[in-house]
């Protein structure tokens, strides 16, 4: 394994970025990104541990067995089409890597390298977990079914975030993401011709009196000084002009930060969209999907994240938001810290217009190094 100066492996780690966003690939379908990153890490004699699912890569470093701590990048791109413009844009028709996982992925295999130049000083192991189905909240549960969290103590990971400058890395205590459910509702009336309404049950009056009633859940049901939204995202109803339908459908999302106000959302939820029905003489039936938690920063590991991170890069204090991460399930079960890194953009994720600056990549693998030796120093025995 020859020896690369920093610049050099930042530019290696370029160039990968630049291949992986060339040839995304959607979740639990990353066959190409997968194979990819094994060949990387066996170039560089990093050990390769087995698994029952089709994607996803999971590694370790170190000879000691503990302590075992993890660090995650998620590998999944999204369904839509690039506009971004850069020489690099996505080959492949309607994918695009639209939410930076090309430069998570770069950036630990970046660790992967530096921590591999020293695994025998190492007082620890370090497991390393590419994951697969970020983007449709599966690929987490799907890592710890596969038994790749046993024995782990910690786990770290990040995100890049635009509006912040390239490098900058965000770091808080506690909650700082939504917990995420989603929600189908399906109503069904009696569908009869448009000039003789009084034959049927007309669900679309139904469909915009809850959809509206829906609306006061959290205006007039929470605590203002505490977040919560519910977002209808698809609404269908019909076919043509002239008929009544027998259906109507919505579907959408509820995004919370406080347990229990995820709860009395889902029982008020429930009871607005089957009472506004009842009314209208409509049948209501929920399909509610229960999502992941909200990521909590553990308050010991962040402070020492935080101390380790201000000697190599600028740091901010992370914003809370209600968007989502499925880092969240791991932290469930163990701590961890999840932070931001500025991407440079101003283009927010989900985005074609999209692109995240190749400059935090070494950032990012720094900071996956770093703080892996400063964990792996602090818990051991």
């Amino acid at each position: 394994m020859s020896h690369l100066s920093l610049a050099e492996l930042e530019k290696q780690l370029i160039t990968y970025r630049h291949d992986f966003h060339e040839y995304p690939e959607l979740a639990n379908h990353e066959f190409k990104t997968t194979a990819k990153i094994k060949a990387i890490l066996e170039a560089w004699h990093i050990k390769i541990l087995p698994t029952k699912l089709k994607t996803g890569v999971f590694a370790e470093i170190g000879l000691k067995t503990k302590p075992l701590i993890a660090l995650r990048a998620d590998i999944d791109a999204l369904p839509i089409t690039e506009a971004s413009g850069v020489s690099f844009s996505s080959k492949v028709p309607g994918v695009m890597h639209a939410c930076g996982h090309d430069t998570h992925i770069a950036a630990l295999l970046g660790a992967a390298y530096l921590l591999k130049q020293e695994e025998a000083a190492l007082p620890g192991k370090i497991r390393l977990i590419f994951q697969l189905s970020e983007e449709d909240q599966e690929g987490a549960l799907q890592v710890i079914d596969d038994g790749q969290l046993t024995d782990v103590k910690a786990i770290l990971g990040f995100h890049n975030t635009p509006q912040q400058p390239v490098g900058a890395i965000g770091l808080k205590a506690g909650i700082t993401s939504g917990a995420i459910d989603k929600f189908k509702v399906t109503l069904s009336g009696v569908g009869t011709h448009a000039s003789a309404p009084q034959n049927g049950k007309d669900p679309i009056p139904a469909l915009g009196a809850t959809i509206s009633a829906l609306q006061t859940i959290v205006s007039r049901n929470l605590d203002p000084f505490k977040a919560g939204v519910v977002s209808i995202t698809h609404v269908n109803a019909g076919n043509t002009w002239n008929v009544l339908p027998e259906k109507a459908f919505f579907e959408g999302t509820v995004r919370t930060a406080d347990k229990e106000v995820r709860k009395q959302i889902k029982q008020r939820f429930f009871e607005t969209v089957k009472y506004t029905a009842k009314a209208q003489q409509i049948q209501a039936d929920i399909d509610w999907y229960d999502g992941d938690p909200s990521v909590d920063n553990d308050a010991k590991l962040t402070a020492l994240v935080q101390d380790e991170t201000e000697k190599f890069a600028p740091t901010y204090v992370q914003q809370s938001k209600l968007g989502s991460d499925d880092f969240a399930c791991y932290q469930a079960l163990i701590p961890g810290v999840y932070a931001n890194i500025g991407n440079g953009g101003s283009v927010s994720a989900h985005n074609p217009h999209f692109i995240a600056d190749d400059k935090l990549i070494i950032v990012g693998a720094q900071f996956f190094e770093k703080n892996a030796r400063r964990w792996l120093a602090e818990l051991a025995d």
